[in-house]
C-alpha cells in the first residue's frame, strides 16, 4: 500500500543536468568546457552543466541547458549515465544526469563562451584536473560516441552542411584516434548510399574535392540502422 506520508520524510537531493558538448574544427575532436570551482578558492575546469528546474522533465531541463551554454536548438543530444556517488559533490548530495550532445561548430554562438568563460579542448589535450567526477563522465561519453559512430550515421551532426568525403574521413579519424584507408573508408561510406553528391567543389582544395550532402530522408531511416561505418573498432 502507497503510503504518502513517507514521502514528506524522505531526504531532498539536488538534481544537476552536465552537458558533455563535442564539436568538430575540421581536424579535431573537441570538448566544451568552462573555468570554475565549487568555491572561491578553487579554480579548474569543468562542464557545462545546470539545475532540474521544478517545471521541466529531464529532457526539457537538458535542451534548456544546452541552447543557454551554446544558443543552439534541434541538435543531437542523448542522455549519457547517471552519477549518484555519495562523495562526488563535496558541497551537497547531488545526483548528476550527464548527456552528450555534437553540435555544428559554424553554427556555435562564440560569444556565449566569453559569457560563460569557455574553451574548446582537443580531447586528446584536455587539462589534467577537472572538477568532481567530470572526467569520468567524459571519458564514458567518448566510449560512447564511438560505439556509435562505429554503427550508426552519428558522425554526420559533427559537419557543416557541406563537406568532402576527406573532411568526414578526418571527423572518423578524430573521434577514434586512428587513421583509416582512403579507398575503403569511401567506398565504405559511399555504400550506404546516405550521401547526395553536388556539382559544387571545394573551392579551398587543391584537386576540388567534390562536396556531399547528407540524403535527410535516408538519414532519418537509417539513423538508427547498424550500418558498420567502421570495422572491428575499439573502444
Amino acid at each position: 500500500m502507497l503510503d504518502i506520508a513517507s514521502y514528506s520524510k524522505q531526504t531532498k537531493y539536488l538534481v544537476a543536468l552536465d552537458s558533455i558538448i563535442f564539436g568538430f574544427d575540421g581536424n579535431q575532436l573537441n570538448i566544451l568546457l568552462v573555468k570554475r570551482g565549487p568555491d572561491s578558492t578553487i579554480d579548474t575546469w569543468s562542464l557545462m552543466g545546470g539545475w532540474l528546474a521544478e517545471n521541466e522533465n529531464l529532457e526539457l531541463s537538458a535542451e534548456r541547458i544546452l541552447y543557454e551554454l551554446t544558443g543552439l536548438k534541434e541538435v543531437y543530444l542523448e542522455q549519457l549515465y547517471t552519477f549518484g556517488d555519495i562523495h562526488r559533490d563535496p558541497i551537497a548530495r547531488t545526483v548528476s544526469v550527464a548527456y552528450f550532445a555534437l553540435i555544428n561548430v559554424e553554427h556555435y554562438d562564440s560569444s556565449v563562451s566569453e559569457v560563460h568563460h569557455a574553451q574548446w579542448f582537443p580531447v586528446s589535450q584536455m587539462p589534467d584536473e577537472i572538477l568532481f567526477d567530470h572526467r569520468q563522465m567524459i571519458d564514458l561519453a567518448i566510449q560512447k560516441l564511438r560505439y556509435k559512430a562505429a554503427l550508426h550515421p552519428l558522425g554526420f551532426e559533427l559537419l557543416p552542411e557541406k563537406f568532402t568525403i576527406p573532411q568526414l574521413q578526418k571527423l572518423y579519424e578524430a573521434i577514434f584516434q586512428t587513421t583509416f584507408d582512403k579507398r575503403n573508408f569511401s567506398r565504405k561510406i559511399l555504400s550506404t548510399h546516405l550521401l547526395v553528391k553536388l556539382k559544387e567543389k571545394q573551392k579551398s582544395s587543391k584537386k576540388g574535392a567534390y562536396l556531399y550532402q547528407v540524403n535527410e530522408e535516408k538519414y532519418k531511416t537509417y539513423s538508427n540502422s547498424f550500418l558498420n561505418f567502421v570495422s572491428n573498432p575499439e573502444f
